[in-house]
């Protein structure tokens, strides 16, 4: 068991801003994408204000919550639908229980008090409190609690409850109301602070719900199942050790298990449990039940005692939130002190990684040089960094001996070309959050040394954030929810109209963005901007040119061709020997704070081929002009086992980036159970000298019957500008053919540095769809030498709009 407990990463949050909600006990929380909301609860008088914690940026707030607002409560009923919030029930005062049912739009954070019609086969739910109220579908389910007999709540005569009740919810907002379904099998028996949890396998089976323990004058601890289409009770069988018996505690489902933490058990002694009036306590025991096997595994012991502070203290009647994989807990009570005749409530936060993240999107290009590139990945959620690695085509010699000197030792990046994104506080567009800044870090050099103690929080800023981008470098960009169109184009005698070879493999994950909340019809891009100076959002992000026999510039390959081989030769020498890595669980109390994790070691290609780190970076983009060289004891990577000795970045040597040269490059997402596996690879050529940059700072205007377009000259023009030139992505016979091959149209060559976009051609655009909406335009600057890498705009397109195009 002490094992097990070790291999939890679980780390504590203490640098967080905004008003910290005062410790409590039965108060209730659910997470709606990244943030936190918590309700109720008391300590010392029961808590009506809603809290909200942001997870990415580790800010407390209060929302300025408006309409029906309810009272406070404790140990009611709260479920999450969508973005809307249902409260039932609970401890309004001491003795007095509610059964009333508020609904809150988090969208608007509007409280509404709804009243569902009775059931036509009994009556509607008496007021109780510690029910379980479980949401599958379009329906809760509400299981048990207790009662107050008593008219007087001052004399309070409690009465168990196991009755069983389906409220049936309307779409987006409002309910329809209670019924009492027909159920076979034996009920479970009467209780209160238990919990349910509802489950469905993604391969076979019909939903089930569980419900765990619980009490009921005695604590305990059986499972019961209910088969939500047949309306069946069952007790299944279990495998393995199950936990004591406990109430106040709380289940999550992530993934196929349902984590069990804390709660109110037996005091044992001497192995024996005690009898149902002998001695209870707080614990902090966390185990999981596999649903799929129904068998319990042990993480954390009831009598394991941890004076490390690593993990989480003893409590019940706290919350647990699952933010994807990763599970968070915060306050509950931690004892009674009968000297002090009070509760003692936690104050702390903590979260837990169950899983290792998932692999990144590709690595996508923004911007190439001679020496070096800007590059970008789908941010991956709760994740603590990311490790980006190249490999260069030509193969880099290994060093031998001491490690350099005179080498700093915080960053291997070049600060120039960094992108600068500001976005509005509104993470969740459609949520609106009270007046606050919420920065979030510069897409510049965000590099973690290894083997230093760092704090890896994605809220973490960067000094001087404001002065980190290159004046040249102001770019416009899509929220870093969207995928870059890392494509390029072959310009030479700048034709009119122009096949491009784009990648076809992309998705879009959307994380952490909430569109069609209460169903209003917005762009939800609106909200994002940087450069744009007009009411439409466009994104910029810098285009190269796909592999020609005219290399002037930088080249990047079709990622579609980077999953197949051209010979079986290609394919072996492809062979990566993969160990997988693990982070070290080494811990301070800094908000999201690890040792850098251990680097796998390199993969090999035959011929000195191998895998590089560029860095472990906090954000989901990196400005690379270097990369860090390994030394030559390492390069046998043979006798490297799991758990290798983690390379200290500051012993390493660096390697600057050579124009015209070909790097591959891939990123894996880390997280407190280690680094997970990398994303898929992608292929990018830095430019030939003597080439102009690309054109920068591009800003898009609408008017009435037209769009102004314009740009900056490049920061590198490498000699007198001679001409731009613009070109219009363009419905063709040959895109409908092939959808990967982009078509464009010339629609301004000249010296100015703007042109006018017509409505006629823009009736000829074609709408990209790879991401979100958008219609595409390129920019590039000639010079005595020819065309230079091109910067690409997507203008961002309302989906009504973008359908008639």
């Amino acid at each position: 068991m002490a094992a097990a407990a070790a291999g939890l990463s679980w780390r504590r949050v203490s640098s967080f801003t905004g008003p910290v909600p005062r410790s409590r006990h039965g108060h209730r929380a659910v997470a709606i994408r990244e943030l936190l909301i918590i309700f109720g609860g008391g300590n010392e008088g029961i808590a009506d204000e809603l809290h909200v914690y942001n997870t990415v940026t580790n800010q407390w707030f209060l929302p300025a919550v408006r309409g029906d607002i309810p009272p406070g409560c404790a140990a009611h009923g709260f479920v999450c639908d969508g973005t809307r919030i249902l409260v039932f029930g609970g401890m309004v005062e001491y003795g007095r229980y509610s059964n009333d049912l508020y609904e809150l739009q988090a969208s608007r954070w509007l409280w509404k008090k709804v009243k569902p019609q009775a059931p036509s086969n009994g009556s509607p739910p008496c007021p109780r409190l510690g029910h379980s109220f479980s949401l599958y579908g379009n329906k809760c389910y509400l299981f048990g609690g207790l009662a107050n007999e008593s008219e007087d709540s001052n004399n309070n005569v409690p009465r168990y409850l196991n009755d069983f009740y389906e409220l049936e919810l309307q779409h987006g907002s409002g309910v329809v109301g209670w019924s009492i379904p027909v159920t076979k099998g034996t009920l479970p028996s009467p209780r209160e602070s238990h919990t349910a949890i509802v489950y469905c396998r993604k391969d076979v089976g019909s939903p089930k719900m569980y419900i765990f323990g619980g009490m009921c004058g005695c604590r305990l601890n059986d499972l019961w199942e209910l088969d939500i289409e047949t309306m069946t009770w069952s007790r299944p069988e279990t495998k393995g050790t199950v936990p004591l018996p406990r109430s106040l505690h709380t289940a999550n489902v992530i993934g196929n298990k349902m984590y069990v933490f804390g709660g109110w058990v037996p005091q044992s002694a001497g192995g024996e449990i005690s009898a149902p009036d002998g001695e209870w306590k707080c614990t902090g025991s966390f185990s999981y039940l596999n649903l799929d096997t129904t068998e319990w595994i042990g993480l954390i012991s009831d009598c394991q005692e941890d004076k490390s502070n690593l993990l989480p203290g003893p409590r019940a009647g706290h919350c647990a939130v699952a933010v994807g994989t990763r599970l968070y807990i915060w306050s509950g009570r931690d004892g009674y002190r009968k000297a002090w005749n009070n509760q003692v409530c936690c104050k702390d936060l903590w979260y837990l990684d169950t899983e290792r993240p998932l692999a990144p999107s590709q690595v996508q290009l923004i911007r190439a040089t001679t020496n070096s590139f800007q590059l970008k990945w789908d941010e991956v959620p709760t994740v603590e960094g990311y490790l980006l690695q190249l490999h260069a085509d030509s193969p880099v010699p290994p060093v031998a001996g001491n490690p350099g000197t005179g080498i700093p030792e915080t960053s291997v990046l070049s600060s120039q070309g960094g992108c600068s994104v500001h976005q509005s506080p509104q993470s969740l567009p459609s949520i609106p959050y009270p007046e606050m800044k919420v920065d979030h870090p510069s897409q510049t050099n965000n590099l973690i040394p290894n083997n230093v103690q760092v704090a890896l929080s994605s809220s973490s800023k960067v000094e001087g954030k404001e002065k980190v981008a290159a004046p040249e470098n102001k770019v416009t960009q899509e929220t870093k929810k969207n995928h870059a169109d890392a494509t390029g184009f072959k310009e030479s005698n700048a034709p009119s109209l122009l096949p491009v070879s784009t990648s076809s493999a992309q998705t879009s994950a959307n994380v952490g963005e909430l569109h069609d909340l209460d169903k209003q019809s917005v762009n939800p891009d609106a909200s994002v901007s940087c450069t744009v100076s007009s009411t439409q959002t466009m994104v910029t992000q810098q285009a190269v040119k796909t592999e020609s026999s005219s290399t002037n510039g930088a080249v990047v390959k079709d990622e579609t061709s980077l999953t197949t081989f051209n010979s079986k030769s290609e394919a072996a020498e492809t062979a990566y020997v993969m160990p997988s890595a693990r982070v070290s669980t080494g811990q301070t109390n800094d908000s999201h704070s690890s040792r850098a994790p251990q680097r796998p070691p390199a993969p090999v290609k035959t011929r000195d081929r191998r895998w590089y780190d560029v860095g472990i970076f906090k954000n989901n983009s990196a400005v690379v002009s270097q990369f860090y060289l390994l030394p030559e004891e390492t390069l046998n990577i043979n006798s490297k086992t799991e758990g290798a000795d983690v390379l200290d970045y500051r012993l390493l040597k660096k390697q600057d980036l050579f124009p015209g040269t070909v790097y591959r490059f891939r990123v894996a997402a880390i997280n407190g159970c280690g680094v997970g596996p990398f994303s898929k690879i992608s292929e990018f050529k830095t430019c030939i000298p003597g080439f102009p940059g690309a054109p920068s700072t591009v800003k898009i205007t609408k008017s009435v019957d037209c769009i102004h377009l314009s740009w900056e000259p490049p920061a590198s023009p490498s000699g007198n500008i001679l001409e731009y030139s613009a070109y219009l992505a363009i419905r063709s016979t040959q895109l409908q053919e092939n959808p990967s091959q982009l078509v464009f149209m010339r629609i301004y060559c000249g010296l100015k540095t703007s042109c006018i976009v017509t409505a006629a051609q823009l009736s000829n655009a074609h709408v990209d769809y790879t991401s979100r909406p958008a219609i595409v335009f390129r920019i590039s600057a000639k010079n005595e030498r020819g065309y230079g890498p091109a910067t690409q705009v997507r203008w961002l397109q309302d989906m009504k709009t973008s359908g008639s195009k």
